[in-house]
């Protein structure tokens, strides 16, 4: 079972964003079932840096989780949920995906720099 208490979202947040999400929990069919929890499931993955296969059962199915996730991000719901909270103290943070973020070429690890001769060893004329 989840620890509620270290959810990120809480309900001065939640009653904002609620609207902005797809579906409600009383409509039929599943779209608004458990937004919060969704909610958290995302968030969790993000601050944990694991991949969707390592998402805890008590989120739900990860792949089902994934594909909502989609879902949301192709309907442009993170983007409402962002501008309405860039406003909050709590998340004044920025979140960063490494798949998105380049580096110079030689941040990568790659030989070069200055080039040292041993002590001693003088250039041949």
């Amino acid at each position: 079972m989840l620890d509620q208490d270290r959810f990120v979202v809480g309900d001065t947040a939640w009653e904002k964003v609620a609207p902005l999400l797809p579906g409600k929990p009383t409509d039929p069919g599943g779209r608004g079932k458990d937004n919060r929890l969704f909610l958290e499931a995302v968030l969790w993955r993000v601050r944990a840096g694991a991949p969707w296969r390592d998402l805890p059962s008590a989120f739900g199915k990860w792949n089902s989780v994934f594909q909502r996730f989609r879902r949301w991000v192709k309907g442009g719901v993170f983007e409402r949920v962002f501008a309405c909270l860039s406003g909050e103290p709590d998340f004044e943070y920025a979140l960063i995906d490494g798949t998105i973020v380049t580096a110079h070429q030689k941040a990568s690890g790659a030989r070069g720099g200055p080039k040292l001769r041993p002590l001693g060893v003088r250039a041949a004329a």
